[in-house]
């Protein structure tokens, strides 16, 4: 089965520390109901340098991706399903940038 790469753009740290429970309770929420479908949870994505062939950018860290997740799915449409429950889209404050990861 095809793997699909869940790459988060957006959302925010929680102001307070109960902003912070409710966020982790919906994210593992959502977490439980892929079941089956969740590879790898992922992590939140750091500061971040951008390495070219000309040596390393230091764009004071910005950083676009903001998370990942990493899922199997019989095809984009249905990992596309599947992303739609997700958290950082509540309140639209984010994004979640859908992607085959290619075998090699």
């Amino acid at each position: 089965m095809p793997k699909f790469m869940f790459i988060y753009h957006g959302g925010g740290m929680p102001e307070t520390p109960e902003e912070g429970e409710k966020v982790m309770a919906a994210w593992g929420a959502w977490m439980q109901g892929l079941g089956d479908a969740l590879v790898d949870g992922g992590n939140p994505a750091g500061m971040s340098k951008t390495v070219t062939a000309s040596g390393i950018d230091d764009d004071g860290g910005s950083n676009p991706v903001s998370g990942y997740t990493l899922v199997n799915a019989a095809d984009m449409d249905a990992a596309c399903a599947l992303a739609k429950g997700c958290p950082i889209l509540d309140g639209g404050k984010g994004t979640v940038e859908v992607a085959e990861a290619m075998e090699m």
